[in-house]
């Protein structure tokens, strides 16, 4: 009932309510970002939603467009400023998801939207991620976010799938807040950004 009745509406007045509240605080991080970046404060990339739908996510751009001689971006950990670390850290670079929510694309709580390219890398089990709306938090997140394995990720995405429930949502949003303030998680270690998942072997996912 919760799941396919109550979810979507409850979902679309929390992320209207948040964005009217935090209004002050996306215009100001909309005014330093676009100072700080020297242009366009937002980050956006097509990602897949519910039952693979692509969608563009936008996010505050915590990283420069910096070239090398040849074109190429320079490295992750030259691009990212010091505005974009602390934007990280307290998880304000993802505010505009609120967005997403608001019209539909998103979820308060869910598996976290990912590339559009892991699509054809996922097992029969883990594409079951994409059941759902992705979300702005969800189970991976409050069970170790970016210091975990993208199996175990996968493996906590489904399991929520198979067990949405309005206390559930309410649980991980609060452990969500705590592990905010506390800023755990955020980065796997001695990486700026999360690792590429490049498969998992079926046969051997299965057998653990």
């Amino acid at each position: 009932m919760y799941a396919r009745y109550i979810k979507r509406p409850l979902d679309f007045f929390l992320s209207l309510f948040a964005i009217i509240l935090l209004s002050p605080v996306l215009l100001i991080l909309t005014i330093i970002g676009a100072v700080t970046m020297k242009g366009n404060p937002f980050f956006t990339q097509l990602r897949p939603g519910k039952n693979e739908k692509i969608f563009k996510l936008i996010k505050f751009r915590t990283m420069t467009c910096e070239k090398d001689e040849s074109g190429n971006l320079l490295p992750d950990d030259i691009r990212l400023t010091k505005y974009g670390k602390f934007l990280r850290s307290t998880s304000l670079d993802e505010l505009p998801e609120l967005f997403n929510i608001f019209m539909g694309d998103m979820a308060v709580i869910g598996p976290r939207p990912l590339l559009v390219q892991y699509l054809p890398l996922y097992t029969k089990d883990q594409k079951r991620r994409h059941e759902v709306r992705p979300g702005l938090s969800g189970l991976a997140q409050i069970n170790g976010r970016n210091c975990i394995t993208w199996e175990q990720k996968f493996d906590n995405d489904v399991k929520y799938v198979d067990n949405i429930t309005f206390w559930g949502d309410v649980k991980i949003i609060l452990v969500t807040l705590l592990k905010v303030i506390k800023r755990e998680g955020i980065s796997q270690q001695n990486n700026v950004t999360v690792e590429f998942f490049t498969g998992t072997a079926e046969k051997e996912y299965i057998n653990g």
